[in-house]
């Protein structure tokens, strides 16, 4: 019974997940990229505080690694920075429904980018990678052969995310995960109010009117998102759990046209026949490249 709870805990993070990438996009009819992304991880800062103290009390006996530590957060952090930034900008420009899942191919691009650090790709990835491919000109090129601003922006964060999980899978190992999130969150929260104070001149009007969307990235998404991640991912199959979470990228695109047609976001969040079936296409890539096929798995 725990692992289908669990389970359907996974379901809810990717569904916080999806549907974050909503108020990202309304987020930015309030403030700009840098104002936005700072004020949602000081958020994500401030929610995991009751969750890293809830498990020190826990585990008291185990003393943590302060220099690892650090050095993880900080590091994992700038990465976090670079995937949100990329995100957070793309989403100005492209849809959410494909922001959504452009932004999955993480899960491709990180074995991939794995053998720069001695990890063997299997085959199946390398298959996926191409089938994720097709689906991506199908999803993102125009009758013009041209791809927008916005989408480039999502594969480059795409990118920067599959860099991040690889830092944070070489440290976490190492010390706690979830005192690496907060500071994580703390360090993108510093570069981004930086950014912001020179280049996005913010007021408090912008964080008063924009307050809806910047609490649920902050709170809901990082996170309530993260924390039931952290507790669905106990007892459940690795690969089990990241196809669940990868119905975050259903889960936007349908949230996209739903909160347009209820007139939440302004731009059109429709896709055409051809960009659905490259949804459909980048799904199926991402799904098989998590199977175990042609890995070898020893349990």
């Amino acid at each position: 019974m725990s692992k289908y709870r669990n389970c359907f805990l996974l379901f809810l993070a990717a569904f916080v997940w999806g549907v974050a990438f909503v108020s990202q996009s309304k987020g930015m009819e309030y403030m700009k990229p840098f104002t936005f992304t700072a004020s949602r991880n000081i958020l994500a800062v401030i929610a995991l505080m009751p969750v890293i103290f809830y498990r020190r009390k826990k585990d008291e006996k185990n003393s943590i690694n302060w220099s690892i530590t650090i050095t993880a957060g900080v590091l994992c952090g700038i990465a976090l920075t670079a995937g949100s930034l990329f995100q957070q900008y793309g989403i100005v420009t492209t849809s959410v429904g494909k922001a959504g899942f452009i932004t999955t191919l993480y899960i491709i691009f990180t074995p991939i980018l794995g053998i720069f650090i001695g990890r063997k790709s299997p085959f199946i990835v390398w298959i996926s990678a191409l089938i994720a491919a097709i689906g991506m000109y199908l999803l993102c090129m125009n009758e013009s052969f041209t791809i927008s601003k916005g989408d480039i922006m999502v594969f480059l964060c795409a990118i920067a995310f599959a860099i991040h999980i690889l830092a944070v899978d070489y440290f976490s190992p190492k010390t706690d995960g979830v005192i690496i999130s907060a500071i994580q969150f703390f360090v993108c929260f510093v570069i981004c109010a930086v950014l912001s104070l020179i280049f996005d001149k913010p007021s408090i009007e912008q964080i008063k009117t924009g307050i809806v969307p910047i609490l649920y990235a902050g709170f809901i998404s990082s996170g309530v998102g993260y924390t039931l991640q952290i507790i669905g991912q106990k007892g459940v199959n690795p690969t089990t759990a990241a196809i669940i979470l990868s119905l975050e990228s259903v889960i936007a695109a349908i949230a996209g046209v739903t909160a347009y047609s209820f007139g939440f976001l302004a731009a059109d969040q429709s896709l055409s026949f051809r960009q659905v079936l490259g949804c459909v296409i980048v799904f199926w890539a991402v799904i098989l490249v998590q199977l175990p096929i042609g890995k070898n798995n020893k349990n």
